[in-house]
């Protein structure tokens, strides 16, 4: 994740400020608030306004994931060209949802909050909105787990990889 993340901040910040270019970074999946926070200790941005520009970027396409990803899924799996793709999609949420299935609001708080591959926003509200969890209760619980991972990305981007870096 790191060298995609570096590849990320060398090439946005050409052309866009670096907040703008963490801003960006943790709306993508798979790197989301984690990579913004590891990106923004790589632009030697604040912490202080690093966190809160890289939890507005990874909270605002999961509202959408939310409400919106079953609908454009069922659409795209009556195209040959989506169908493989989106069934490998729900596939591997789905095999991923066996904790947030159990314990639902915990699981999908943990599932968020602890930065391992493959765990995320985006990837729990796939999950939840998938097992049609509560759309209150899940947006909850991924608000906790951004929480929580903004914490642990925290001390290890700024206190670990920081003094790497510097």
């Amino acid at each position: 994740m790191e060298s995609l993340v570096q590849w990320f901040t060398e090439n946005l910040s050409q052309f866009i400020s670096p907040e703008g270019a963490i801003f960006l970074i943790s709306m993508v999946p798979i790197l989301e608030l984690r990579g913004g926070l590891l990106a923004a200790t790589l632009l030697k941005i604040e912490a202080a306004k690093a966190i809160p520009i890289c939890i507005i970027g990874n909270i605002i396409p999961i509202p959408f994931i939310l409400l919106f990803i079953r609908q454009i899924f069922k659409l795209m799996k009556k195209t040959k060209v989506f169908r493989g793709l989106i069934e490998k999609l729900e596939n591997r949420a789905m095999g991923k949802s066996d904790k947030i299935r159990r314990y639902e609001f915990w699981g999908l708080m943990l599932f968020v909050g602890i930065p391992l591959p493959g765990t995320g926003a985006w990837t729990g509200s796939l999950i939840a909105s998938l097992l049609e969890i509560d759309i209150k209760k899940s947006s909850v619980a991924i608000l906790c787990g951004l929480v929580m991972a903004t914490i642990i990305m925290y001390i290890f981007s700024y206190l670990f990889v920081g003094n790497v870096v510097s």
